[in-house]
């Protein structure tokens, strides 16, 4: 059986949990370690099996930690060669990590790890790089997407394989131009290397998901310019107009756990 959880996912800290019986997967760390031991320990999760943890992009709400969960739990930490330079030039010092836990893991390559196998893909935002990860397991195969400006023709093919797609929802277009934001800021988000408006992500997901498509979880909601309802209702009307009621969509909470989510059919 293959579960997944969402520890954060938004601008106050994300990270993200796949796991078997037997193995573990660990994506991001923008959520400390004594919030994530007793986040797991509620349900019942072992941090003992932890394979590895990748990392998306350099942005401190995905790897303010990262060095203390390394460190701590033992783990290698995989990531382009751009990702880890730019983690050494960061401020805070939980996101140094140690040489021996440094794993290069460039965009197109495929790692095993434990029960799993990884492919890891170019996203377009305003980080030094940014990867998305295309994970398989048993019968499962899931896409995660998150801090992306626009979907690629590389990231569509993915999504297209994808039995389970986490995906960025971060504002709705409406709530973004009319609020207190500089035209600057806006500009930055909307413009094809910030995030994915609700619109967009539903649009992404009809334009290119396949008939196996089982379960849609909506990821890094912003605080400021969207809301859990909003955002699912938009992404819903385009899941109904093409799937009917065959995928299930749920929004992942920002500041807390969501889950366990069970992705084996």
């Amino acid at each position: 059986m293959v579960s997944f959880v969402s520890v954060g996912s938004g601008s106050s800290g994300n990270s993200y949990y796949f796991y078997t019986e037997r193995s573990g997967l660990l994506v991001d760390a923008g959520v400390s370690l004594r919030r994530m031991k007793r986040d797991f320990a509620v349900h019942g999760l072992r941090m003992d099996s932890i394979d590895g943890l990748l990392l998306t992009h350099d942005h401190a709400d995905h790897v303010k930690y990262v060095a203390v969960v390394s460190e701590k739990l033992g783990l290698d930490v995989y990531a382009t060669s751009a990702i880890h330079r730019a983690l050494s030039d960061l401020r805070f010092p939980s996101s140094q990590v140690e040489s021996r836990y440094v794993r290069i893991f460039e965009q197109g390559e495929q790692l095993r790890l434990g029960d799993f196998v990884v492919t890891a893909f170019r996203v377009p935002h305003d980080s030094m790089d940014c990867s998305g990860y295309f994970v398989e397991c048993e019968d499962v195969s899931v896409c995660l997407i998150t801090d992306v400006g626009q979907v690629t023709d590389e990231i569509a093919g993915f999504i297209g394989r994808c039995s389970h797609l986490i995906i960025e929802a971060n504002y709705d277009r409406d709530m973004l131009m009319a609020g207190s934001y500089p035209k600057l800021l806006k500009y930055r988000i909307s413009c094809g290397t910030g995030h994915l408006s609700n619109d967009e992500c539903g649009q992404a997901i009809v334009s290119y998901g396949s008939d196996n498509l089982r379960k849609v979880y909506l990821c890094h909601l912003s605080a400021e310019n969207n809301r859990p309802m909003i955002a699912e209702s938009t992404v819903g009307k385009y899941l109904q107009g093409r799937y009917g009621e065959r995928v299930e969509l749920r929004v992942l909470e920002r500041r807390q756990l969501s889950g366990p989510f069970c992705l084996t059919k």
